[in-house]
């Protein structure tokens, strides 16, 4: 199915929006459908500010306004405690605010950026999208993420080539309690490597160890900011440990 014919289904539609590749191009197609849309991004503990800050950029590129909802996930104690199934919980709590808000807005119908080439049936946040009865339009009409990044370029998106980029939750292995002060190290080591130049790479946190995952491509790079990197790393971790399981 084609994607504008398939949101044109809807007279309003309200979508979970990220600022990612996926959700940027379902906004754009749903502005260019000409119904009526309304996105809606999530603030949390788990969501870096960069991620906020190309929202905002794309939907003015849009020329749409974004609503802003706070979701503290840090105050679900089975979030916390960082289970198996955590997305789940996540999913729960972050799609009910939104359909929450969508509801007093007067949209009724909820979608997400989830794409063809998700693994759809492996993932425990996508059971939680079942329950709440999110449609996913990518999906639904075959669209992987290469191809979404192909006519995301097309269109003239900024978000074509950025890197897929999961919520800094994904960071801490399973059963280690997820904190505040955590949150803000990985970001904070994170934001560094982005202005070293890193891209598609991940900052893990094992207990307080930072564990760093990059692509075989950029091994090399590490090695030759390996002085910078460790000056600014240790400041914030007790050891830094180059995985050679590369992302």
């Amino acid at each position: 199915m084609v994607l504008t014919d398939y949101l044109q289904q809807f007279d309003k539609l309200a979508i979970a929006f990220s600022g990612g590749v996926d959700s940027s191009y379902l906004l754009y197609a749903a502005v260019q459908s000409g119904i009526e849309v309304q996105p809606y991004f999530v603030k949390s503990p788990f969501v870096p500010t960069f991620e906020r800050e190309d929202a905002l950029r794309l939907a003015d590129s849009l020329g749409v306004t974004v609503k802003e909802i706070h979701v503290n996930a840090l105050a679900d104690e089975t979030i916390v405690k960082n289970p198996s199934n955590r997305c789940y919980y996540c999913k729960q709590a972050v799609f009910t605010a939104i359909i929450n808000q969508a509801n007093q807005d007067g949209f009724h119908h909820i979608v997400d950026g989830t794409n063809a080439s998700d693994e759809y049936d492996e993932r425990p946040g996508m059971k939680a999208l079942q329950e709440l009865y999110v449609f996913s339009p990518l999906r639904v009409c075959g669209l992987t993420k290469q191809m979404i990044r192909d006519v995301s370029r097309t269109a003239g998106l900024f978000t074509w080539n950025k890197p897929s980029y999961a919520c800094l939750a994904t960071r801490f292995p399973t059963n280690q309690r997820i904190t505040q002060e955590g949150l803000h190290k990985v970001e904070q080591a994170e934001g560094y490597l982005f202005e070293l130049g890193f891209s598609d790479f991940r900052v893990r946190l094992v207990g307080n160890v930072a564990k760093l995952q990059v692509p075989e491509r950029q091994l090399q790079f590490v090695l030759q900011h390996r002085t910078v990197i460790l000056e600014r790393f240790e400041a914030l971790f007790d050891d830094v440990l180059l995985d050679l399981h590369t992302r």
